[in-house]
């Protein structure tokens, strides 16, 4: 199993969607089932032996900053996007010479999962082959899952590469949030801003866009509808 000891956590947008929530709460720090969003993610970091994680900060920053400054486990480093946010490729892009050289765990703030069989994060790092790979992605499914409602994202071939969903179609996956993403996939970059499917898309026709199976339940909170499905869903499973 590849080795890995640092992570890269996308925490630094708006949350336009999580309003009236988000108007005076940074999205990472809106609270489901009494933990904060962010908390959630990187206490599945640590859970997974991630030792370090950088986490990149534009909207209500201060807050976020002293909220990380409280946590022990992983180590925070911040990515400062307060002058311009960068979107999600941007702002790896940005912090690439805080995480390294090797490939790295991507987590996105507004998702976390409850575990099946397998922990989810060791699943993923044991599914890495550096050789073939510039990503592999954590897919859930678009029907076990809370506060989704999308039409999902991908297509999971038996040798786990991945096609998008065509449009006006139904995809089984929808992309969970996380992932291992190699510097390799930063070459060339589009420009300052922009988005991680741009990368993805260029991956995904060289062949070394990958992906493994979420087991559990998919939590993804967008929305202030979704913190209360999330919630009940982590109800019933302590039921």
């Amino acid at each position: 199993m590849a080795v890995l000891s640092t992570a890269m956590v996308l925490s630094a947008g708006y949350g336009r969607r999580m309003r009236p929530l988000s108007t005076t709460t940074p999205k990472p720090l809106i609270e489901v089932a009494g933990k904060a969003l962010i908390d959630h993610c990187l206490d599945g970091l640590a859970a997974a032996g991630i030792e370090k994680a950088v986490v990149n900060v534009h909207y209500m920053a201060d807050l976020v900053e002293a909220h990380l400054g409280r946590r022990r486990a992983p180590k925070t480093v911040v990515s400062d996007e307060r002058a311009k946010l960068l979107d999600t490729g941007g702002g790896c892009l940005k912090a690439l010479p805080l995480l390294g050289e090797g490939p790295f765990l991507l987590r996105n703030c507004d998702s976390f999962w409850l575990e099946g069989v397998r922990p989810n994060l060791d699943w993923l790092i044991s599914g890495w082959n550096d050789e073939e790979m510039d990503g592999l992605l954590l897919l859930a499914s678009t029907v076990a899952s809370a506060g989704y409602w999308g039409t999902g994202d991908f297509m999971l071939g038996k040798d786990g590469r991945l096609t998008r969903r065509a449009e006006r179609t139904v995809a089984p996956f929808a992309y969970a949030g996380a992932a291992i993403l190699s510097p390799r996939l930063f070459r060339d970059p589009p420009g300052e801003v922009f988005s991680l499917n741009a990368l993805f898309d260029r991956a995904l026709e060289e062949g070394r866009l990958f992906g493994v199976q979420l087991d559990g339940l998919w939590i993804n909170v967008e929305n202030p509808d979704a913190v209360k499905a999330a919630e009940m869903a982590i109800l019933e499973s302590a039921a």
